[in-house]
C-alpha cells in the first residue's frame, strides 16, 4: 500500500542521496521515468552517482545533455524516480526548476520534489520481498572521466 511522505525526503534517503557515501552505493541502478512527447513514459537506468540532495526538497541530476531523458525533461519538466528495495519501492516525484545548466557533454538538472511515496506491503499480503536487485556490471569508479565528469557537474555553483 502506497502513502506519501510529502515534499521532501527523510532524513535517511537525504543522507543517501548527499553523496556522503558514494562508493557503497556506487553499483546499484536507479530507474528514472520522464514523459515523451507522445504521453508515454520514458525509462532510464542511472545511478547514485547522476544525483545529489541539495536539501530535502531538491535534488539535482547530471545526465547526457543529447539523451532523450534530457530533451523530455527540459520539454515536460518532470519526471519520477524509484528505488526498489527488497522491503518496499519508494518513487519520488520530480518537477525541473529553470533550465538545464551545460556541463560539457552533460546537463544538470534542478528538480524540485513534489512528492515522496512508499510502497510497502501490507500485512495482509504478507511478507512480500523483491529479492533480485538493479545492478551495474561493473560497478563504476570514482577514478573513471565520466564519474569525476558527473560529480563536478553536480558541485558545480
Amino acid at each position: 500500500m502506497s502513502r506519501s511522505l510529502g515534499p521532501e525526503l527523510p532524513p535517511g534517503l537525504f543522507t543517501r542521496f548527499s553523496q556522503t557515501d558514494l562508493p557503497s552505493l556506487l553499483g546499484r541502478g536507479l530507474p528514472f521515468l520522464t514523459l515523451g512527447a507522445d504521453g508515454t513514459l520514458h525509462p532510464m537506468l542511472c545511478s547514485y552517482l547522476e544525483w545529489l540532495a541539495v536539501d530535502a526538497r531538491t535534488l539535482r541530476l547530471a545526465i547526457a545533455a543529447r539523451s532523450r531523458s534530457a530533451r523530455n525533461l527540459e520539454a515536460r519538466s518532470v519526471g519520477t524516480l524509484l528505488l526498489v528495495e527488497p522491503a518496499l519501492t519508494i518513487y519520488i516525484k520530480c518537477r525541473t526548476i529553470g533550465a538545464p545548466l551545460p556541463a560539457g557533454a552533460l546537463a544538470r538538472f534542478s528538480l524540485a520534489i513534489e512528492d515522496v511515496l512508499v510502497d510497502a506491503p501490507t500485512e495482509e499480503e504478507g511478507h512480500v520481498r523483491i529479492t533480485g536487485g538493479i545492478t551495474y556490471a561493473p560497478t563504476p569508479s570514482l577514478e573513471e572521466a565520466w564519474t569525476k565528469a558527473v560529480l563536478a557537474a553536480l558541485r558545480a555553483d
